[in-house]
């Protein structure tokens, strides 16, 4: 399944880390220092022109590690995800 973040961006569920808050992320130091280092490296795509509010991570199998950049809430995120989760569920 894929979980849509917005501006046609969408990712395989199955290779998300973790989902978080752009406000309170930012705030960490360290956090801040992956940041800049993950955009040199090449590795931030944003998913919208949008004031940014989520930071998505994801590492796909055999590929690079990516942090998505979404103009839609973590909370909006998850609730896709429990939606995907609900419709179609893993037995």
């Amino acid at each position: 399944m894929y979980l849509h973040l917005g501006n046609n961006v969408s990712v395989p569920t199955d290779d998300i880390i973790g989902i978080f808050d752009l406000d309170n992320a930012s705030t960490a130091r360290d956090t801040r220092a992956y940041l800049r280092a993950a955009e040199e490296e090449g590795m931030v795509v944003s998913a919208g022109g949008d004031l940014p509010k989520s930071l998505v991570v994801c590492s796909p199998a055999g590929s690079w590690q990516r942090v998505y950049i979404s103009p839609l809430a973590p909370a909006t995120l998850l609730g896709r995800l429990e939606g995907l989760s609900a419709m179609f569920p893993t037995y």
